[in-house]
């Protein structure tokens, strides 16, 4: 596929050809899935595929790739919203408030059926393979997640696994899946899958930093989600090893009482947390623009690291 303007690659044509796969006959489907094609969100999980393909000069198979990774993305929000007991997804009433759990369930398996369909039209075993992977640790990592709370055990390499399984290990089958549909060199499929690899550490390490850190105004959501759930993430497991009794005296009671969110946040200020996490995103993200130097010099070369700098500037 040429590409005029990389920045907008997921356009028109994506999104026409979701409506398309989503179709259903059955109406509870068809309801739920509009409201995923009509919600949008930022599209960075398709967006990541059809760059890395126009990158690499355009792949056979890039579209049936961008709508895969973003149906095994929408997916798993749908099973999420569940277990997490969430209230709105993208602005939008959760699906299971409004259909129910077992329809919300339901049509997250019929969008796991649509991956399966989108993954045999590239007539690549090697795409099902990868994506199986990716689903397996994306699952894993979800699931570790709610093991690390139920066991009270907390640690910086269960906070990566978790992290590279529900966060990079999809976003690094969209960029190496390209590669893999154009048969190019080892080398070239190395510096995707890194590029993908370090660009979802930065995204998530970013949003765990703002779920705690940021301002509601800008991000449109109350902080502190995470601590409310019952979440670690790396910016409170530094305060758990400063502060002990009073960071996990907040966890335990999930930030219920008045101001213990403002003391969570001054307490990262004051002892450094939030500059060193600050620190560990732009690493990761010279890592994802630094994996990159194998590739040819094009617009969409630059849109990809253009999307990894970005991570920075939501820091602002």
């Amino acid at each position: 596929m040429k590409v005029e303007q990389p920045l907008d690659i997921a356009g028109s044509e994506f999104e026409l050809r979701l409506k398309e796969v989503l179709h259903s006959k059955v109406e509870f489907i068809q309801l739920i899935e509009e409201d995923l094609i009509a919600a949008g969100g930022k599209r960075i999980r398709p967006r990541l595929a059809l760059l890395a393909s126009a990158a690499l000069g355009g792949v056979p198979g890039e579209m049936e790739l961008a709508l895969a990774v973003e149906l095994l993305h929408s997916a798993t929000l749908l099973h999420d919203d569940l277990v997490d007991d969430a209230e709105v997804r993208r602005g939008r009433e959760a699906a299971f408030r409004k259909y129910g759990n077992a329809v919300s369930v339901l049509s997250g398996d019929y969008l796991l059926s649509r991956v399966l369909y989108l993954l045999s039209q590239t007539g690549r075993v090697e795409l099902v393979e990868l994506f199986a992977e990716a689903a397996k640790r994306l699952a894993e990592g979800e699931v570790l997640q709610f093991q690390a709370v139920a066991y009270q055990e907390y640690s910086e390499a269960q906070y990566y696994q978790i992290i590279e399984g529900k966060t990079a290990a999809l976003m690094t089958a969209a960029t190496e899946g390209a590669a893999l549909l154009g048969n190019v060199s080892s080398k070239l499929r190395g510096a995707l899958r890194e590029y993908g690899h370090h660009y979802g550490l930065a995204f998530q390490l970013r949003d765990d930093y703002l779920d705690l850190m940021g301002e509601e105004s800008r991000l449109g959501k109350p902080v502190g989600g995470d601590i409310r759930e019952g979440k670690i993430t790396l910016i409170t497991l530094w305060l758990l090893q400063q502060y002990p009794e009073v960071t996990r005296e907040i966890l335990l009671r999930r930030a219920s009482a008045p101001g213990d969110l403002s003391r969570l946040r001054r307490l990262a200020e004051e002892g450094g947390a939030a500059a060193r996490m600050i620190k560990t995103i732009k690493e990761r993200v010279e890592q994802a623009v630094a994996s990159l130097a194998p590739l040819a010099d094009s617009e969409a070369k630059t849109a990809l690291e253009e999307l990894a700098l970005a991570e920075l500037q939501r820091l602002q």
